[in-house]
């Protein structure tokens, strides 16, 4: 199975970052992509004066990519986008899954919420507009289970044990905006830590470069597999990495080093 991670930049121009979507999405078909993720708030990260109004997981979002999977024949992970909440105040912020048929097959509200005080760094309460999802969410993308994820709740290696464990996932998918300062630092070892300690494949799709306000996110969209081995790293740019997943070589790691059989917790 051929992956393909899309790395961008988007910022405060919705429909230009779409259209960069769009491309990134035609490359990874090109390149024989079977699926193809995209990043964390992949059509518009800029100033929360200027955001689109939140809408609903059937509006212009999700036609824009069901329209696309369609028409490419491709899986689309759409990162993610802000989904209409539970209040006039906050928002979901929501992964949904396209088949090649261009149907809404799964919907993940991101659960772990990035509230974070770094003196002299960062001072950021997604909380504050977002509002968190409460459920665990395994999808069947061409026919492997896919566990679903976004961008902080990396940090949380309970979700992902979760996921592999009660899930059977096989694949873990981090659409992200991860920040330049622990990106640097924490990006790969975490999404390593991920695929190794839950036998998976992790396919992190990553945002690029700096955004308005303030915002400098660290990219380097990577696709890892199981045994801990980046097999796909995008350069510091727009752009795809792709890569092949071999899932006998993943029953093969499971079955000779079986460790999530052998958990005791």
């Amino acid at each position: 199975m051929r992956v393909a991670v899309c790395q961008v930049n988007s910022r405060e121009n919705r429909d230009q970052n779409l259209a960069v979507a769009r491309d990134m999405l035609e490359r990874a078909a090109a390149a024989g992509a079977e699926l193809a993720v995209l990043p964390e708030y992949v059509d518009y990260l800029g100033p929360a004066a200027g955001a689109p109004k939140p809408e609903g997981i059937d509006g212009e979002f999700a036609a824009f990519f069901g329209t696309a999977a369609r028409e490419l024949g491709l899986w689309v992970h759409a990162g993610s986008f802000h989904e209409s909440g539970p209040d006039e105040h906050r928002t979901y912020n929501t992964s949904l899954i396209f088949s090649p048929q261009g149907e809404l097959t799964a919907t993940y509200r991101k659960i772990h919420l990035y509230d974070v005080e770094i003196a002299g760094r960062v001072s950021y309460q997604e909380s504050r507009s977002v509002a968190p999802g409460e459920e665990t969410v395994v999808a069947d993308v061409a026919g492997v289970r896919t566990g679903l994820s976004i961008c902080y709740d990396l940090r949380f290696p309970e979700l992902y044990r979760r996921l592999a464990v009660q899930g059977e996932a096989r694949i873990l998918a981090v659409p992200a905006a991860f920040m330049l300062h622990t990106g640097r630092d924490h990006w790969e070892v975490l999404l390593r830590a991920r695929a190794i300690e839950n036998q998976c494949y992790v396919v992190a799709a990553g945002q690029i470069g700096d955004h308005d306000p303030g915002r400098t996110c660290f990219g380097r969209s990577m696709i890892i597999d199981p045994w801990g081995t980046v097999l796909a790293q995008a350069p510091d740019t727009v752009g795809i990495a792709t890569a092949d997943l071999d899932l006998a070589r993943l029953e093969l790691i499971r079955s000779e080093l079986p460790s999530l059989a052998n958990r005791r917790l």
